[in-house]
């Protein structure tokens, strides 16, 4: 099973570990695209601070964020897993697993980004702002400029098993599953069953207790069917749409009475 993460808008702060090692990253094949971003980046935020706010999208109150970006590669580097923070990953809770189910996070959970493309949560990586909305002056769009080298990299990756996608559609334009590989993935939506709304907090908050369900229960779906069975099996209430035609994923509402 490989599971597609966001990552998160705020980051925990790099603390004093050895600086990046890019080649040390997971996914070679990305390495390329990622000194890309990233010599860009640091030239853009070691320039033209109010420049550099502005491509990033970054208000005055986040002008620290520019300064941090401008220091990455000498920056201490802490697991990905350390770094993303914020509502998804708190209720994932990665550093309160048990050892089997860390085992598990360690080998399925990817996370995508603008900077990096995509890492392991046991990748090393300084804490960084830039989304994968960012329009660099110089590469352009990341979505567009992630898509070549994605499309290289990531079917390989996905292996034959369940992809299950819980992305934000930023990052799920970076690479879009195709063929064989897109009739077992699973992309999921997480509704307020009473309105059948989406609630953005609570769909993060869903998706997370999601993963570390599926990573502590050992449940290890072999497709997207299996995966409905195995969250029905873990108490989620799950509605599932089959895809129409080939090269196409599936679609799972999983639907929540309470908004918390």
């Amino acid at each position: 099973m490989l599971v597609l993460l966001p990552p998160s808008e705020g980051k925990a702060s790099s603390g004093r570990g050895a600086p990046l090692k890019p080649e040390s990253l997971s996914l070679p094949g990305l390495t390329a695209a990622r000194e890309a971003v990233l010599t860009e980046l640091v030239e853009l935020c070691a320039g033209d601070e109010d420049k550099a706010r502005e491509v990033l999208g970054l208000s005055e109150g986040l002008r620290g964020e520019v300064a941090k970006n401008a220091e990455l590669r000498t920056a201490g580097a802490r697991p990905a897993g350390e770094i993303y923070t914020g509502v998804l990953y708190d209720s994932l809770g990665l550093a309160s697993l048990d050892t089997a189910a860390k085992r598990r996070a360690s080998r399925s959970l990817l996370v995508f980004s603008g900077l990096w493309g995509a890492v392991r949560v046991t990748d090393r990586i300084p804490s960084y702002r830039c989304s994968m909305g960012v329009k660099l002056p110089g590469l352009g769009a990341l979505g567009a400029h992630w898509r070549t080298p994605m499309a290289s990299v990531l079917p390989e990756v996905a292996g034959s098993g369940l992809v299950l996608d819980l992305r934000s559609a930023a990052y799920a334009a970076a690479w879009k599953p195709k063929g064989e590989v897109a009739g077992r993935t699973a992309s999921v939506r997480v509704l307020h069953a009473p309105t059948r709304k989406v609630v953005s907090h609570f769909n993060k908050a869903t998706k997370g207790r999601i993963v570390r369900s599926l990573l502590t229960s050992g449940a290890e779906p072999k497709g997207p069917a299996e995966l409905v069975e195995a969250l029905g099996d873990l108490g989620y209430v799950v509605e599932a749409q089959a895809p129409a035609k080939a090269g196409q994923s599936w679609s799972l509402d999983v639907l929540v009475d309470e908004v918390h």
